[in-house]
C-alpha cells in the first residue's frame, strides 16, 4: 500500500488538464471488448473562470469527481470510461498524456435516447487544440476541450 505521505496520489499535481466521462452501450459489460464500440460524453471538466484546472479538484477531492447520468439514456449495460488528458508537455505533439480506466455499469430507470457517438482512436486529432496546448506560457485563461461536447438530455 501506499504512504498516507504519497503526494502523488490519486494523480501527480502537476499533471493538470480537463476530465471527462463517456459511456457505449454493450450487450453485457462481462463479455464485450472496447475495440470499436460507440462512446458518448455525458460529463467534462477543464479550466475554471478562476484559472483552476479539474484535475487540481480531482486532486484536492482525494480522486473523487461528481456527476449525473442523463436520465434519458437507454436502460442496459455500459462501460463508462473516466478519462485525464495531462497538460503538462502538450505544447508539442505527442506531448498530451492521456489516463483513461473503464467501469461496467447497469442503468435502470432511463429512456429512449440515442446519443451521437465517436470512437476512440479517432475522437481527438493531435492537432485538437485541447491535445496540443501550451499550459506555462502565457499563462491560459480559457481551455476547450476536445472531443464531442457531453450529451443532455
Amino acid at each position: 500500500s501506499k504512504p498516507e505521505t504519497d503526494t502523488s496520489d490519486p494523480i501527480d499535481p502537476g499533471h493538470l488538464g480537463p476530465i471527462m466521462v463517456y459511456l457505449a452501450k454493450v450487450d453485457s459489460a462481462l463479455t464485450s471488448t472496447v475495440t470499436g464500440l460507440k462512446w458518448f460524453k455525458i460529463w467534462e471538466d477543464g479550466l475554471d473562470s478562476n484559472g483552476t484546472w479539474a484535475v487540481t479538484r480531482l486532486y484536492n477531492n482525494k480522486g473523487k469527481v461528481e456527476f449525473t447520468l442523463p436520465k434519458c439514456i437507454q436502460n442496459g449495460n455500459y462501460l463508462l470510461r473516466a478519462e485525464i488528458i495531462a497538460l503538462h508537455a502538450a505544447s508539442s505533439y505527442p506531448g498530451a498524456q492521456l489516463y483513461m480506466e473503464c467501469a461496467q455499469i447497469n442503468v435502470s430507470g432511463g429512456g429512449s435516447a440515442t446519443p451521437t457517438t465517436v470512437s476512440f482512436p479517432g475522437a481527438y486529432k493531435g492537432t485538437d487544440p485541447g491535445i496540443k496546448f501550451q499550459l506555462y506560457w502565457p499563462v491560459p485563461t480559457s481551455y476547450v476541450i476536445p472531443g464531442p461536447r457531453p450529451f443532455t438530455c
